[in-house]
Order: structure tokens, then sequence, then C-alpha cells
């Protein structure tokens, strides 16, 4: 704080009133509401709950609202909300094949198990302003609305709803022994919590997922393109994208079994990268993993990129760049961290930055001082 301020206290509540104008915006125009946030800004919602490690849509856009769009500063509001909340216990593992499937895709399959399911995407829009929007005046059809709503259970009736699962797409690569394996063994270890220990080395890879989850996705996004271009042994397909709804269930021991709690939307990616082989595995394909929270296709893509490459160590890889560096990439993807080490460059330095400014007035004193006058200083 800028405490060493004249009146500092006072200027800091003034700010804060600014805040809360400039945040408000024009008064004339309508305030935009948190409902409407969580409703028609799924995507940033998305974000910020998954890289704010708590799923609670009103809560992110709450914090949407009040870091006034900042999506960096909203997932610090709700990380530092979390740290409020009690932990009630651990929730059952997922299994994402029993998704209620709104989106599937597959880049490495045509005709896949369930089918593909294109759903709602930009992939296929123009990239051109719709003027339209503009136009919009927020008023409700109701006759128009009453007919969607009557439409919609049969338009928008999601894959695998009647309880069938859909299997991965890379299970037809492990029908073959063409991609490598990954069966949870009886003697692991359990998995470490991210979000109540604080970042160690040598990092597993649960704890390397759940870094990468709570990423920057602007972070991950800029190393997953540096995978492509060579800096890492990289070539990856998108084997599978899915995005649904999933039950979550906990384990109450009064009842001795797992309940459902409630339905949550998740991301799913899985990478597939061809692998050369060593002198004990054969050649094969390997994975890379990304899962986030609500419809977060380009977050698990980067995501699952970047774990591919993390795992060049334990596959026996050159390890020649900083995407495969697990302590480089690990601490520096957390935005939350990095945002508060950048920005706090913003608060006095005095004391610091007088000592540098006689350090360097002396140096170029004696740097313009005649050579004989610097050896009898010495």
């Amino acid at each position: 704080m800028y405490v060493a301020v004249k009146g500092g206290e006072r200027a800091i509540e003034a700010s804060w009133r600014l805040l809360d104008q400039a945040r408000r915006g024009d008064t004339r125009v309508p305030e935009l509401s948190v409902a409407q946030i969580r409703e028609q800004m799924r995507l940033a919602v998305a974000r910020v709950m998954t890289e704010g490690s708590v799923y609670d849509e009103e809560l992110a856009a709450l914090a949407i609202k009040q870091a006034a769009g900042d999506l960096v500063e909203a997932i610090f509001l709700l990380r530092a909300y979390r740290t409020t909340l009690p932990r009630f216990g651990y929730t059952e593992p997922v299994e994402t094949e029993h998704m209620q499937v709104q989106r599937r895709i597959s880049a490495t399959f045509k005709d896949v198990p369930g089918g593909q399911v294109l759903g709602a995407t930009y992939d296929y829009t123009q990239r051109l302003l719709d003027f339209a929007l503009l136009a919009e005046s927020g008023e409700v059809d109701e006759e128009a609305d009453k007919e969607a709503d009557d439409d919609a259970p049969r338009a928008a009736r999601p894959a695998g709803a009647t309880g069938e699962p859909m299997p991965r797409v890379v299970s037809l690569l492990d029908k073959e022994g063409l991609i490598e394996q990954e069966t949870p063994t009886l003697d692991a270890p359990e998995p470490g919590d991210l979000s109540r220990e604080p970042l160690a080395f040598p990092a597993d890879r649960t704890i390397r997922l759940q870094n990468l989850a709570r990423g920057d996705e602007g972070f991950l996004l800029a190393m997953g393109y540096a995978t492509q271009r060579g800096y890492a042994h990289s070539h990856p397909f998108a084997g599978e994208i899915r995005f649904g709804s999933i039950s979550v269930e906990m384990m109450l021991d009064e009842l001795g079994e797992a309940v459902e709690i409630g339905e949550i939307e998740l991301t799913e990616c899985q990478m597939v990268n061809q692998f050369a082989g060593s002198k004990d595995v054969p050649p094969t394909f390997t994975q890379g993993y990304g899962l986030a929270f609500g419809h977060a296709e380009r977050k698990a893509m980067a995501m699952a990129l970047v774990d591919r490459a993390l795992r060049g160590g334990e596959l026996g890889e050159t390890l020649a760049s900083p995407t495969q560096g697990i302590e480089f990439m690990l601490s520096h993807s957390d935005n939350v961290e990095a945002s508060g080490f950048v920005q706090h460059l913003k608060l006095p330095h005095y004391v610091d930055f007088q000592s540098e400014l006689e350090l360097v007035r002396r140096l170029r004193a004696q740097h313009h001082s005649p050579p004989g006058q610097n050896e009898e200083a010495a």
C-alpha cells in the first residue's frame, strides 16, 4: 500500500470510490447483472472457474463483474474466496465416458463410436463482426421464447443422455496395442492437492496436471504453440475433444455408498502423439491430457500439448526445450502468482532505488575521473 504518501489512507479510500465508478460506467446504460454474465459470457465464466479452482458459475460471474472484466483479477478474487471455504471431503473420480455429450469431435478418425457431435462452436464461423447484435434491444418475445423452450429438449438433446457410455476414441488404438496404457495400479500413491499444499519438485504427473489446469490459458496456449514449432519432440493429433455434463458423486460413510451431489460441465482433450520408442519400448503413440471446467476447448487442448511435452523425461526423450522443463513450466504458468510478482513493482521501492541511485552516481564519478585519481582513491 502507498502508506508513505501524505494522507495515504484517505487517498486509498478515494481510489476505491473511483474504482466503483469506473466499474459501473455510464449510469444511463443499464447495469450488467451477474445473471447476464453467467448466461451470456459462459466461456469467460468457464475460464475463471477453471483457473480459480472453484466450480460455481454464479461466483465466477460475480468475480468477473467485480473485476470489470479483468479475468486474471477475477481468478484472483475467486481463489481468495476459495481459501475461506470448509473442506467436507473428496468426490469420487468422474468417468468421462458417461458424460452427456454436447460436443464431441476427433481429428484422428472420421467414424468414431458414438459419432461426431459438432455442437456449438466457433470453428465453422467466419470471423466477421455481426453488427446485427448492436440492434438487439433485449426485449423478450414471450411467444417465440415459449416455442424455443418447447423445441429445446429435442434439438439440444445431448448425446449419451440415455446412460449408455460413449467410449473414448483412443480405445480404437488401444485395441491394437498402439497407444500407451494408463491403467492406475492399486498401490499408486494418493494424489496431492495443490490447492492446499505448495508446489514442490520433483512434481509427479498428478501435481503437474493440477498446476496446468489452474495455469494461465494464454501462457499454456503460447507454450502449446511452441511445442508444435519444434520446441519439443511433439507431433500431435487431436485424438478427442469432448464437452458435456457429468454427475459428481461423493462417498458417504454413513450410507456406505456413493451418492450423487450435483452435476458439472467439463471439457476433456486427449492428444495423440508419435513416439519413436526406445530400447525397451517399441514405437507407439503416447498421450497428452487436458481437463477444464465448462466449455474451454482452447485451454484443454493447450494443457494437453504441454502435458505431453513435460513427459519427455519419463519417456527417455532428449530435453532440449523450456517447454519440457517441469520446474520452468510449472513455476511460471500461474497467472495469480505472476500477476502479483509483476504488479508488486508498483509498490514503493524508495529505499532500494536510492541505494541503487547512489551506487550509479559513485560508479559514474569513478568512470569520469582521471586514472591516477582512481588509483589514489583505491
